[in-house]
């Protein structure tokens, strides 16, 4: 015995306009699932969430997300400024202090020495 016996036994059994009651409530539940759903009702039937609300959501998770790089590469951005200039900050002493040095072993005159502050303080 197959299934299509089975099949026929019960729908024999019922009476036509029941039958027939039956078969059209089930042609309109398919063709208002498959309307809504698509080839996705085949698979899923009613239990699914609209499309539209899951795109909501997920485009706001992305948005979130990417709200939160932004912050976090804005604090790259101000950790490296304090870091650029603090690092110059200390280049410039140095070079103050090696301007000096070279000023008193004679290496270079005192010209020579106020044309290196001068660029210096200009850095």
């Amino acid at each position: 015995m197959t299934g299509w016996d089975i099949l026929n036994g019960v729908v024999s059994s019922f009476p036509p306009i029941a039958a027939t009651t039956v078969l059209v409530a089930a042609a309109v539940v398919f063709i208002v699932g498959f309307g809504r759903h698509g080839h996705a009702f085949l698979k899923y039937g009613f239990k699914q969430e609209p499309m539209g609300s899951s795109l909501e959501k997920r485009f706001d998770k992305l948005e979130s997300k990417f709200s939160e790089v932004k912050t976090e590469i804005d604090g790259l951005r101000t950790e490296l400024s304090a870091i650029k200039t603090n690092h110059f900050g200390h280049l410039k002493n140095y070079l103050g202090i090696l301007n000096g040095v070279l000023l008193g072993k004679d290496i270079i005159d005192n010209e020579t020495r106020a044309r290196l502050d001068n660029e210096i303080r200009g850095m």
